[in-house]
């Protein structure tokens, strides 16, 4: 279908689901929203500051102080204005999708896969369910795409203030730094069936990448500050960025930290909180150095890394490495493991909600229940992602080789 009638389509009929009687219950389900993206906890927070309560004072509120400016002024939330602003995110996140895949291409106009890019983001469940919710995971996606977008049109300077905004929203943001950065001094063409190093020495590559910093670091203090006279002090800082490494809220979630801290003694804690945090941390150079022939490559690889090992992790994180996927199908063929993937994340899905009704619903189940089958959710995010890095380093073997062979065969028709 051409893309100018299926993008404001897909637009509508997101919009109608917006509108449509949905069950309460969705707006509270742990596996759709987290501490940190809860749609009441952020309609308490606003609740409090217009009534001149810091909303930081006590232990609900950890939504970032620009939600609560942005929120408080110039949008007031309601039914009506939510279902509007979360539509709205989502079609900007698919409409930065889709212009990144052109940018991939080097194709300026319409491509015939455009309608299908844009479909996968707004009809994904793993990303409209969330939306639906109310989740504010939904800005930290479309926060990302835009910078993602930003950075494949060599735009750093927008790109890197989207990036800070990300990470306002969700601390773990910041760890796109590195590919991002590069990103914007490369081109986002996929080279990954002929690899090549980067363009740049190892001087070069430190020189930049640490201007690109500093103008990020910047514009992430220009946020603090506006997010510190917002709030009226420092105190959000410990409510929000402070929880990604504290992990003060431990309610249920997809993720893998939330039972293991509930588990866990308490001076065993500090430890473990600093040998988690340190785990996502040594990601990004290893996928920046071994992927550097295709940046946005690592970018995808990162959030499938992310959606599994983030202290507060919903299944929209899931949905943003899926949907991301559409970017890449010189990939699909070497693919190990896509069926059972696909059924490890169906089994997990089915799973999720019935054992978390079994304990928190019915009562009778135990957290044991809905733990197990967040272990299972997260085999399948870890297959899939070790599936992507599979197919995206074989895709290079094989370009290689290919190409390897074509010279060989050039030279013996040269002889």
């Amino acid at each position: 279908m051409d893309y100018d009638v299926a993008f404001p389509g897909l637009i509508v009929t997101r919009l109608l689901l917006a509108f449509a009687p949905l069950p309460d219950s969705l707006i509270h389900d742990h596996q759709l929203s987290t501490p940190l993206t809860s749609y009441p906890r952020l309609l308490e927070g606003l609740y409090l500051f217009r009534h001149g309560v810091d909303p930081y004072s006590g232990g609900l509120f950890r939504h970032s102080p620009l939600l609560l400016s942005l929120f408080s002024t110039a949008l007031p939330l309601n039914r009506f204005t939510a279902a509007l602003i979360w539509t709205a995110s989502d079609a900007a996140a698919a409409w930065a999708l889709v212009h990144t895949w052109r940018a991939r291409q080097q194709v300026k106009g319409k491509t015939s896969r455009d309608s299908l890019i844009a479909a996968v983001y707004l009809l994904n469940p793993y990303i409209l369910l969330p939306s639906l919710a109310l989740s504010t995971s939904s800005f930290e996606n479309t926060a990302l795409l835009l910078s993602v977008m930003f950075a494949v049109q060599a735009q750093t300077s927008l790109s890197l203030l989207l990036l800070a905004i990300g990470t306002h929203l969700a601390l773990t943001s910041w760890l796109y730094l590195p590919p991002l950065a590069l990103l914007c001094l490369t081109t986002p063409v996929s080279y990954l069936a002929s690899p090549r190093p980067l363009p740049f020495s190892s001087n070069e590559i430190t020189r930049k990448l640490g201007t690109l910093a500093t103008e990020y670091s910047a514009y992430l203090l220009a946020l603090a500050g506006a997010a510190t006279i917002v709030a009226g002090g420092v105190g959000w800082l410990d409510k929000t960025w402070g929880a990604v490494f504290t992990l003060p809220d431990l309610s249920p979630n997809v993720g893998l930290w939330w039972y293991f801290f509930t588990e866990m003694f308490d001076h065993f804690r500090p430890f473990f909180l600093m040998v988690f945090s340190i785990h996502l941390a040594v990601y990004p150079i290893p996928l920046v150095v071994k992927f550097q022939h295709d940046l946005l490559y690592a970018v995808y690889i990162l959030t499938g890394i992310l959606a599994t090992f983030k202290p507060y992790p919903s299944i929209a994180d899931a949905g943003l490495f899926v949907s991301m996927s559409v970017l890449f199908p010189e990939t699909y063929q070497y693919l190990r493991t896509p069926f059972p993937t696909f059924l490890i994340h169906l089994h997990s899905s089915l799973l999720l909600p019935l054992f978390h009704h079994l304990w928190l619903g019915s009562g009778t189940g135990n957290a044991n229940f809905f733990y197990a089958s967040t272990l299972v959710w997260g085999i399948g995010m870890g297959l899939g992602v070790g599936d992507a890095v599979w197919a995206g380093l074989l895709t290079g073997i094989k370009g290689r080789f290919k190409n390897d062979a074509d010279e060989q065969e050039w030279e013996i028709t040269q002889e």
